[in-house]
């Protein structure tokens, strides 16, 4: 009988003739790393958040995407909401379609805690009023109050861009 050959010797004549390209895990590279959301798209969408608010508290939204510093959402509102103040994450509001009344800054009545860096209350005292309307854009840094109002039966569409600021 002859000597056996030990298994390292054997696998480095059979690798020898493998390129580590053929067996190899190939890096998976997006074939297009950009998201992109028509106006029609996120419009459609919007139709189904209305129909969610209407059978809800008045408001919908939901994440586009998660990125790792930010995030894309869709909001609907046919009410006022609560007054926000995100510690470590910028709002940036693209307004759709509809009109609301953004409120920033001054100081929040009846504030509370309700996540780590998230606070909420019933209204802004002394803070600084801006009529929104399609097409316009509003950036609220970090740490700054704001609400959106709305009258009567007006209502408002908007791409909120979530983005992490450093404190």
């Amino acid at each position: 009988m002859g000597k056996r050959k030990p298994m390292q010797q054997i696998e480095k004549a059979i690798l020898k003739d493998i390129s580590l390209d053929e067996v190899g895990p190939k890096p998976h590279k997006p074939s297009n790393p950009v998201d992109h959301w028509t106006p029609p798209l996120l419009l459609e969408r919007a139709a189904y958040l209305r129909k969610m608010a209407k059978h809800g508290d008045g408001s919908a939204s939901e994440t586009l995407k998660e990125y790792p510093q930010h995030f894309a959402m869709l909001s609907f509102r046919s009410r006022s909401g609560e007054v926000e103040v995100h510690e470590r994450f910028a709002d940036l509001f693209v307004v759709l379609a509809g009109a609301a009344t953004l409120v920033t800054g001054g100081t929040v009545t009846g504030a509370r805690i309700v996540a780590p860096g998230e606070t909420r209350g019933e209204s802004i005292a002394g803070g600084t009023p801006k009529k929104l309307r399609p097409g316009d854009v509003a950036h609220v840094p970090a740490g700054t109050p704001h609400q959106m109002l709305l009258k009567g039966d007006e209502t408002i569409t908007s791409l909120v861009m979530k983005v992490q600021e450093a404190v």
